[in-house]
């Protein structure tokens, strides 16, 4: 009785309301691919809603990808901890009850999208605001946190676009200054630097491109090192070397795989940490117990065909079945062991950040193979939609290099902290 008052208490805290989860109404794009995206996602798969966001982004669909990645930001970002859920967690395996939370490094790309999205509509003062929201997505320390460089690129590179010389100038520092980072990625951002501060004319002039999909995880188990779990995380296919040239930079997600592979650490997240240790003997247990389980079958079964005088059939039944439930054990122990490893799995795997207006002429674009730069997609670049100021289109034709105006005529704003 205990035992059903536990799994109904159990679905009933891990099932949530659907009602305060769907998409809210609003005005969005009206072509039919666009209508297909929408009419398919669903805010209760949280990992599904950002591969649409994401589709929706490459397909074009700016509306869309502004109204529910701005939802998925405020509704999936946050971790809620439930004592009964997390108690819970440890006889399962790992999230099998508990909502996904975004990585920094996904709620950084999607400000990143939205601003994008943003400035193909013209609309210059919400590209700004959802580039103030990304500064703070990354550096904020909520439940996941950690400055990702992808998304700081993506930071410096959208702030030269709308002539903010002194924001940009403040990401490729950052840039500039991380430890452990690309040695390639820190040069490319210390020459961009010192090129930003001799006012170089070119500043506004980028073109995004993003290469390949980001790979399959493999998982095993491999005691090294208790502050770091007992998970070997691996990724199936490698990612593309970072490149910098006097043009542009190529810089691959590895970072964002990096993050999935670091989730059990102590130090990243404790009570993942704590929840996988505990898992253990539980799933040690279960293992124990299919194993009990299969020669309980052979040995019953064989004293029952034994005290019955029959002719063996019925032992050699059970000597299948026990072996088969037997062999089982090892799964068994795996899958109760099996880490979350959950993540926004269709993202690029690279992307390309270059000031040359044809592709071909930029040295880290001939690098790559040629399949991948078929599979190749330009995400942003000087010849998209242009914004606008005030509902004025700035025209491409007459545009200065710097889109806005010069620095020095630009109103002050207050420059954020290095």
């Amino acid at each position: 009785m205990v035992f059903l008052v536990f799994i109904g208490g159990f679905f009933l805290v891990g099932c949530p309301s659907t009602a305060t989860l769907r998409p809210q109404d609003a005005h969005l794009d009206v072509s039919s691919s666009c209508a297909k995206i929408v009419t398919h996602i669903n805010f209760t798969d949280r990992i599904d809603t950002l591969r649409d966001i994401y589709r929706a982004f490459s397909a074009g669909c700016d509306e869309t990808v502004i109204t529910y990645g701005r939802q998925a930001q405020e509704q999936y970002k946050y971790k809620t901890f439930r004592v009964f859920k997390e108690a819970s967690n440890i006889f399962l395996p790992d999230g099998t009850f508990i909502d996904y939370v975004l990585e920094s490094y996904e709620r950084g790309f999607l400000s990143v999208l939205v601003a994008i999205s943003y400035s193909r509509l013209h609309n210059l003062a919400a590209t700004q605001v959802e580039l103030r929201r990304l500064d703070h997505e990354i550096f904020t320390p909520l439940y996941n946190f950690g400055a990702d460089p992808v998304n700081l690129l993506f930071s410096a590179i959208l702030w030269e676009v709308l002539g903010e010389h002194h924001e940009a100038r403040v990401d490729w520092n950052r840039l500039q200054g991380q430890e452990g980072q690309d040695e390639a990625l820190r040069a490319f951002a210390s020459r961009r630097l010192s090129q930003l501060t001799g006012r170089d004319e070119r500043s506004g002039d980028w073109n995004v491109y993003a290469m390949g999909s980001f790979p399959g995880i493999d998982w095993n188990i491999e005691f090294q090192d208790s502050s770091t779990g007992y998970f070997s995380v691996n990724p199936r296919q490698s990612f593309l070397p970072a490149c910098f040239s006097e043009s542009g930079v190529r810089v691959s997600t590895t970072s964002w795989f990096q993050k999935i592979a670091m989730r059990h650490d102590q130090g990243y997240h404790p009570l993942l940490h704590a929840q996988s240790w505990l898992r253990l003997p539980v799933g040690m247990v279960y293992s124990l117990i299919t194993f009990s389980a299969g020669a309980g079958i052979m040995v019953g079964g064989c004293f029952v065909d034994v005290a019955a005088e029959g002719n063996g059939s019925l032992c050699q039944l059970s000597i299948h079945g026990g072996m088969a439930l037997m062999q089982e054990t090892p799964l068994v122990l795996r899958n109760t062991l099996r880490p979350d490893l959950r993540h926004w799995d269709n993202v690029p795997s690279s992307f390309l950040f270059t000031r040359v207006a044809d592709v071909e002429d930029e040295p880290c674009w001939r690098s790559v193979s040629d399949q991948q730069q078929r599979r190749a997609k330009k995400i942003f670049g000087r010849h998209e939609r242009t914004p606008t100021v005030n509902g004025l289109e700035m025209l491409e034709t007459n545009m200065p290099s710097d889109p806005l105006r010069s620095e020095e005529d630009r109103s002050p704003k207050g420059e954020r902290e290095f």
